[in-house]
This record gives C-alpha cells, sequence and structure tokens, in this order.
C-alpha cells in the first residue's frame, strides 16, 4: 500500500470563515503581480491560503496567536483600496489582504478579533474576571449582614426576642409585626 500525503493541519469542523482574499506577496517582482488570488481559510487558531479552493496542501499558514487585525487603506491606491486589511504581529511578517467588498473585509477582521480575543485572551481579562467573581462572593446579602451588625450604636437595644424569632431592628425601621 502507498501512503498517501499527510493532509493539512486543519481541522475542518471548526472553520470560521473561508473565501478569495487577494494575498500580497512578500517578493515584489517587476514583472509579477503583487497581489495573488488564495483561497484562505480561518479556523479557531489558524490561518491558511491556498493557490485555490480545491487546493490540498497550502501555500502557507500561520497561527494567529498575539496577531492584531485591522482595516487599512494604505495598501492599494485604486478602488479597492477600502477592501484592505492586514495581520500584524510584533516580531513576526505582516500579512496583507485584499477582500472582494468593504463589507467582506470588515467581516475578516471582526472574525479574527473575535477569535483573538475569545481563544487567545490575555491573562489581564482571565485576573478582572476572578476579582469579579470574589466581589460578588463578598457583596452578597448573607456576608453583608453579619459584617456590619457591630457598628451600629451600641447604645440603642437593636435586638428584640420575641419568642424563638430573632431579628434586628436598624435605626428609622418598624419592627415587622406578625
Amino acid at each position: 500500500l502507498e501512503e498517501l500525503p499527510p493532509k493539512p493541519d486543519q481541522d475542518t469542523g471548526n472553520i470560521l470563515k473561508q473565501g478569495f482574499l487577494e494575498k500580497r506577496s512578500r517578493e515584489h517582482s517587476f514583472f509579477g503581480s503583487e497581489w495573488q488570488k488564495r483561497w484562505c481559510v480561518l479556523n479557531r487558531k489558524t490561518f491558511y491560503y491556498y493557490a485555490n479552493e480545491k487546493s490540498k496542501q497550502p501555500k502557507g499558514t500561520f497561527s494567529i496567536e498575539r496577531y492584531s487585525a485591522r482595516l487599512v487603506s494604505h495598501l492599494r491606491k485604486d478602488a479597492r483600496k477600502k477592501c484592505c486589511f492586514e495581520l500584524t504581529c510584533p516580531g513576526k511578517r505582516t500579512y496583507e489582504f485584499t477582500a472582494p467588498s468593504p463589507a467582506e473585509a470588515e467581516d475578516w477582521v471582526d472574525q479574527i478579533q473575535f477569535l483573538l480575543k475569545g481563544e487567545f485572551g490575555s491573562e489581564e481579562e482571565e485576573e478582572e474576571e476572578e476579582e469579579e467573581e470574589l466581589y460578588n462572593d463578598v457583596d452578597s446579602s448573607d456576608s453583608m449582614n453579619t459584617s456590619h451588625n457591630t457598628t451600629l450604636n451600641q447604645d440603642e437595644p437593636n435586638v428584640e426576642v420575641e419568642g424563638e424569632d430573632i431579628y434586628e431592628v436598624l435605626p428609622g425601621e418598624l419592627p415587622k409585626s406578625k
């Protein structure tokens, strides 16, 4: 049996967006086009680009972790300048793309930003959420009643005992009647 070549490491179940984009080539040649049409696929962690829709092996892939996506209009001087966006990461290659329309470019950027926030959320955000949960626990009505009882004026009787019911009378409040 002949072994099949390995398939690209693409989790097709988690594809968030795919479609044709023009990708600016790294090498700017005098004869060749600097923008090449590529079939692009975005999954939860990786951006793939292929020669066409039917290609089995990607022309390139990169992890989108720590990248940022933004719309940019300075990449082109023609009518499609509002269709451009770029993916940048400090110390790594910048990827530049042109979508078929401004709305499509915006959708690619939105999807990538959504992924970056969800999959690769910063540790600061996680710590903030933890602090918020702790605060909510402390602020619950049970702990509030027990922690502030000693601040009432000690000269006034603030607890009445009637049978087996014990409750607190706050200043300015009338006792509850049965």
